[in-house]
């Protein structure tokens, strides 16, 4: 689930590794590992969802969304709700 919700904080704009793990770290309470983290991020790049860029004036490495992973997150949504209507319609 973590992978969505990168690529929701990276909806809002490019972000470099650092401050994504912070964002986790805020919104979920847990700080994931930097291995774990940089996981879900290489492969979100090897899936086409995100794409790296770099300033000329840092040595930042910034991700970005790319189309195709606007459109996996809108299917991850849909499913989610889905999923959460029928657990919580169950009669």
């Amino acid at each position: 689930m973590l992978w969505i919700y990168i690529l929701r904080l990276l909806q809002e704009g490019p972000l470099y590794g650092y401050e994504i793990k912070k964002r986790v770290t805020e919104t979920f309470g847990f700080s994931p590992a930097t291995v774990s983290g940089y996981a879900i991020i290489y492969r979100l790049i090897k899936d086409g969802l995100i794409a790296t860029q770099t300033a000329a004036d840092s040595p930042r490495k910034y991700y970005e969304i790319t189309e195709a992973g606007r459109h996996a997150m809108q299917e991850a949504k849909h499913f989610l709700e889905e999923t959460l209507e029928r657990v919580f319609d169950m009669t």
